[in-house]
C-alpha cells in the first residue's frame, strides 16, 4: 500500500531543507511557531504546569487531568524530536488526546535536550520523573493523583526510545511500578547501518523522514556521549528483555524505523513479555503527531486506551 495521499501531499508541499549543518535553535523555533493557540486545542478537564523535584534535579512537566476525580491511572509521556527537538508545547495536542482517550492523568516530561545537555541528562530526567511519581504521586499534594495501580510510559520516535529505556532502567532498579509501555514508531537502534533493517532501504526516500537524515539528526545525541552500543541508547541491544512490562508497539508502513520497532516486539515476545505490534498501513513516521486526525489513523489513541485498560502485567 502506498503512502496515504494526504500525507504525500503534505510532504510534497514542504520546502527543501536549508543548506549547511542543522541549526537546533532555528529548528526549535520553527516547531514552536506551528503550535496551535490554546483556544484551538482539544479541551481537557484540567491542565497545569509544575516542576518536579527529582534525583536528577528539577524537571518541568505538564499534567493533564481527564476528570475531576481525586486519583487516576497515570501515563508518563516522552515527546519525540531526535533528542534535540520537541517540547511540552509541540506535543501538547498528543498529550491532550492521550488523556481524553485513556482517562489517565498524563504527565508530559520536559526533559533536557541535546546538544546543550550531554547524555544521559534527558534520559535521567525521564526516569527520575517516574521514580518521583512512584514515591510521591499518590499524595494529593503532588499534583498528580496517581491511583497507585496503573503507571504507563509512552513516547513517539525518540520519546519511544526513552519509554523503552526507562522501562528497562526501572526493572534494573527494582522499581516495579511501570505496568505498560507504549512505543509509537520508536527509534530503538541508533546504529544506522542501512543493511541492518530492510525498511531503512525500502523506505529510504520520499516518506518524510529519510534514512540519510537519521545520522545527522541523531548526531547531537550521539556526539554528546550516547553510545549506540549502550542499551540505554539502543534498547533493542539489551541482553535480556524478560521481566519488562507489556508493550504496545505502533509502527508505520512507510517509516525507515519500522522494522526495528517490529523486531523489538518480536524479541519481547521471545522473552515472554506480552507485546502487541500494530503496523499502520500507508502511514509515515510522525503520523501520531501530525496525522492522527485522518480516519485511517485516528484509532491509535483508542487502541492505546484499550491496551492500557485490558492488558495486565
Amino acid at each position: 500500500m502506498a503512502l496515504h495521499p494526504k500525507v504525500a501531499q503534505f510532504i510534497a508541499s514542504l520546502p527543501p531543507a536549508p543548506p549547511g549543518p542543522l541549526n537546533p535553535d532555528a529548528m526549535r523555533a520553527a516547531d514552536e511557531s506551528h503550535v496551535a493557540p490554546l483556544e484551538q486545542r482539544m479541551p481537557v478537564h484540567a491542565v497545569h504546569d509544575q516542576t518536579v523535584p527529582t534525583t536528577a534535579g528539577d524537571v518541568p512537566v505538564r499534567v493533564y487531568k481527564p476528570t475531576a476525580a481525586e486519583s487516576h491511572p497515570v501515563l508518563v509521556y516522552f515527546h519525540g524530536g531526535a533528542f534535540f527537538l520537541g517540547s511540552l508545547n509541540t506535543h501538547d495536542h498528543v498529550a491532550r488526546a492521550l488523556a481524553n482517550a485513556t482517562q489517565c492523568a498524563v504527565v508530559s516530561v520536559g526533559y533536557r535536550l541535546a546538544p546543550e545537555h550531554a547524555f544521559p541528562a534527558g534520559l535521567n530526567d525521564s526516569f527520575a520523573v517516574v521514580e518521583w511519581i512512584e514515591k510521591t504521586g499518590r499524595d494529593p499534594a503532588s499534583g498528580i493523583g496517581w491511583d497507585g495501580q496503573t503507571l504507563a510510559v509512552a513516547g513517539d520516535s525518540s520519546g519511544g526510545n526513552f519509554a523503552a529505556a526507562v522501562a528497562a532502567m526501572a526493572l534494573d532498579a527494582g522499581l516495579n511500578c511501570i505496568t505498560h509501555q507504549v512505543l509509537y514508531y520508536p527509534s530503538l537502534d541508533l546504529d544506522f547501518d542501512v543493511e541492518r533493517y530492510e525498511s531503512l532501504t525500502s523506505n529510504a526516500v520520499g516518506n518524510g523522514l529519510e534514512t540519510a537524515a537519521l545520522k545527522p539528526f541523531n548526531a547531537f545525541y550521539i556526539d554528546s556521549g550516547a553510545d549506540p552500543a549502550d542499551p540505554r541508547v539502543s534498547p533493542i541491544k539489551r541482553n535480556t528483555l524478560s521481566g519488562l512490562p507489556p508493550a504496545l508497539i505502533v509502527t508505520a508502513q512507510c517509516d525507515p524505523l519500522r522494522d526495528e520497532g517490529e523486531l523489538y516486539g518480536h524479541k519481547l515476545k521471545q522473552a515472554g513479555v506480552s507485546a502487541t505490534v500494530h503496523r499502520y498501513e500507508s502511514a509515515a513516521h510522525g503520523f501520531v503527531q501530525y496525522f492522527s486526525w485522518l480516519p485511517e489513523f485516528e484509532g491509535v489513541f483508542a487502541e492505546t486506551a484499550n491496551f492500557i485498560r485490558n492488558t495486565k502485567r
